[in-house]
């Protein structure tokens, strides 16, 4: 368990690990690389240390997992990420992020049939009410672009775990759609100069890109799947509720960010909500058969 518990703790880290690189590489005023050339870099990265790991792993080269439409949806995400966090700060994104993921796939569950319990609606009430309360006006409003594209980025990340579901090697899988999303952020990086200015890019700013898809991303997502067999689903998803908030105080303590009340408020009526689901899901889901 001791093993489990490390390895889950490291995964982590390395999630929220992403925001802060991310963020430290192309908040306002750093200007150590522009956004597409970042995502460009991290997944190119992150392609290239999952691909060694599977090596390492003894899997043949030649087993394709992916598939086209997960590395769109694993595009779209990077892409949204990188492009949001221009613009807002580590915590709160993290936050917006995680909490469009839930509801992404709380939402398909619903549309699928699902019926919620009263606890359940509770809960959905609960995070929908604390990301509206991230959205109303005000003086300490995020920037409405930054948070929609991070709620697009959390949709596609929602898609992308809902098509992955049942994968028998999942991070065969990851490593594949890594490898098939560089050609649309490399298409990215050829088309952003139109919309966005000529690219840059500072050592700096080259490292942070690395670190986040080599590490964050690629051993992250790995140790994540090394985990993740050993955990029940319900503790797989309550661990990750602790992103959000590694992220957030990450940002206070490297960053220099501030925790307005209007964040702590809101996040964590979502966090809570989010938990109020899952733990209604948890309690309604059929015993095991003996």
């Amino acid at each position: 368990m001791w093993k489990t518990g490390v390895l889950t703790l490291l995964a982590l880290l390395g999630f929220a690990a992403n925001s802060l690189l991310c963020r430290a590489a192309l908040e306002n005023g750093a200007w150590r690389i522009d956004a597409a050339s970042f995502t460009s870099i991290r997944l190119s990265s992150g392609a290239l240390v999952l691909g060694l790991l599977l090596r390492m792993r003894g899997s043949k080269g030649g087993t394709r997992q992916g598939s086209w439409g997960s590395a769109l949806a694993l595009f779209a995400y990077a892409a949204g990420f990188s492009l949001a966090y221009v613009r807002i700060p580590a915590g709160l994104g993290a936050l917006i992020l995680f909490g469009c993921v839930q509801a992404t796939m709380l939402s398909v569950g619903l549309v699928r049939g699902e019926r919620p319990r009263a606890l359940e609606w509770l809960g959905l009430a609960m995070a929908l009410g604390g990301l509206i309360a991230l959205r109303l006006p005000g003086a300490t409003a995020p920037d409405a672009l930054g948070a929609t594209l991070m709620a697009g980025a959390g949709i596609a990340w929602g898609v992308y775990s809902l098509r992955g579901r049942g994968t028998a090697d999942p991070l065969a899988a990851t490593a594949d759609n890594f490898l098939r999303s560089v050609p649309m952020t490399l298409g990215l990086s050829v088309l952003a100069p139109l919309a966005l200015g000529a690219p840059r890019a500072t050592v700096a700013g080259v490292g942070l890109a690395v670190a986040s898809g080599a590490l964050a991303s690629g051993v992250g997502y790995s140790l994540w799947y090394a985990a993740l067999p050993h955990l029940t689903a319900m503790r797989a998803a309550v661990v990750q509720l602790a992103v959000p908030v590694v992220a957030a105080a990450g940002g206070v303590l490297l960053l220099g960010e501030t925790l307005t009340p209007r964040l702590v408020g809101s996040g964590s009526a979502l966090l809570f909500g989010v938990f109020l689901t899952l733990l209604a899901r948890q309690r309604k889901a059929p015993a095991p058969a003996r």
